[in-house]
């Protein structure tokens, strides 16, 4: 099968699954406890971690912090670790050692990098007090949106490498392409989907793009120092779970952090 069809097919099942499994919060807490532990797994064999810990300890903080804490303290302890864990990761962004990685480091980077933020993911469709699957949907509207045009507007302009030595396709032309066309997509969201204040998804749409993006090249540098192409073989077309969450559990942290925000200060 051609490559490109094969992408778009592979593409257009995900987008389906996880727009069906959203609109309902059990079913999109099962969506993302598989996502958590393909993420782990994946995560797992970039960095030579054995799995059978990791997968436990990933079953368990789900359990406990996604599906029966709905505490705000405890979520805003998970906030402050995975924040910390965040600021390590953009040091090991810009370092320019590609050695492995320390037992200890893996294991920090696993918690703070893969399990905590997606636990967080699970909480910001719960804002508002109640679950608003309007509220996930549009946030990966707007990562797409992101994606697809700092792609085709990259592909197309673009003559300034971003950040050359860790992803060498990617440009400073195509990045601001993609922060435009997200704000552009909030102002349509927050007016004739979410009916929420412009303000706060123009916002929302500027952290996905910009702590998105880091994301993003976040896990190029761990995928450079595997030495390997993509995370994994799940989707056809786009490599592996990580590859397809890279943006937003990078940047979910900040979003939830912006929310709890809004709640202090209404």
């Amino acid at each position: 099968m051609n490559e490109t069809l094969t992408r778009t097919l592979s593409g257009i099942v995900y987008i389906l699954i996880l727009i069906t499994a959203s609109l309902y919060f059990h079913s999109f807490l099962l969506l993302f406890g598989a996502f958590l532990l393909l993420a782990v797994s994946e995560f797992c064999q970039l960095v030579q971690l054995k799995k059978t810990a990791p997968l436990l300890i990933a079953i368990i903080g789900y359990a406990l912090f996604a599906y029966f804490d709905v505490s705000r303290s405890s979520s805003i302890l998970l906030l402050l670790a995975t924040l910390f864990v965040s600021g390590k990761c953009i040091a090991f962004l810009f370092n320019a050692n590609q050695r492995p990685l320390a037992p200890t480091s893996k294991f920090v980077y696993l918690i703070g990098y893969v399990i905590l933020p997606i636990i967080l993911i699970t909480k910001i469709p719960c804002a508002d007090g109640s679950f608003n699957p309007k509220i996930i949907i549009s946030i990966f509207i707007l990562i797409w949106a992101n994606d697809t045009f700092a792609f085709v507007v990259g592909k197309s302009i673009g003559k300034h490498k971003l950040f050359e030595r860790i992803s060498p396709k990617k440009t400073v032309e195509g990045f601001l392409g993609g922060l435009v066309f997200a704000a552009i997509f909030a102002v349509l969201i927050a007016k004739f989907f979410i009916f929420q204040p412009l303000f706060n998804w123009i916002v929302i749409a500027l952290i996905l793009s910009a702590i998105g993006t880091i994301g993003d090249l976040v896990e190029s540098k761990f995928k450079r120092v595997a030495g390997v192409k993509d995370s994994g073989k799940i989707m056809p077309g786009h490599g592996g779970i990580l590859d397809r969450l890279d943006s937003i559990i990078f940047a979910a942290p900040f979003v939830f952090l912006f929310y709890q925000i809004l709640y202090y200060v209404s």
